[in-house]
């Protein structure tokens, strides 16, 4: 037979398995509100990476649309440098090389001035030099 005693151990029992479930039950509901929560947070957080995983492609093609800017400016540059060097270079090689030798200016009509006193000039580098104008040169050695 069943004895009192067994009985309010029973109930004893009953109570604190209870109270366990209560315990439990608050704990899980607690559980899941975080649940939910943290839930709700992983899905800003998927939009956030998601909007900057944008932000980066945005990024990436205006960092690569400046550097083919830069680019192109550097090879307008180099294009604008290397034609003012050719210009240079053909100015300086048009300059060292000889072109047709000028035409000589016609002598003009001079008056030659004899001296009186028997045939000397009386200006001794005037007859040493060469005429100017015709561009001849007498070399000495």
């Amino acid at each position: 037979m069943v004895t009192l005693e067994q009985v309010k151990l029973l109930e004893a029992k009953v109570a604190k398995a209870i109270g366990y479930v209560e315990k439990v039950s608050g704990e899980n509901a607690e559980l899941r509100g975080k649940l939910e929560s943290y839930q709700k947070r992983i899905d800003e957080l998927e939009v956030l990476v998601q909007q900057f995983k944008e932000d980066q492609g945005r990024i990436e093609d205006g960092i690569l649309s400046a550097l083919d800017r830069l680019n192109q400016f550097e090879d307008a540059i180099e294009r604008s440098l290397d034609t003012k060097s050719r210009d240079k270079k053909s100015a300086k090689e048009a300059a060292v090389k000889p072109g047709p030798p000028p035409k000589p200016a016609p002598a003009p009509e001079t008056a030659v001035k004899l001296p009186s006193d028997g045939g000397e000039s009386s200006d001794p580098e005037a007859e040493a030099e060469p005429d100017a104008a015709s561009g001849e040169e007498l070399d000495i050695f």
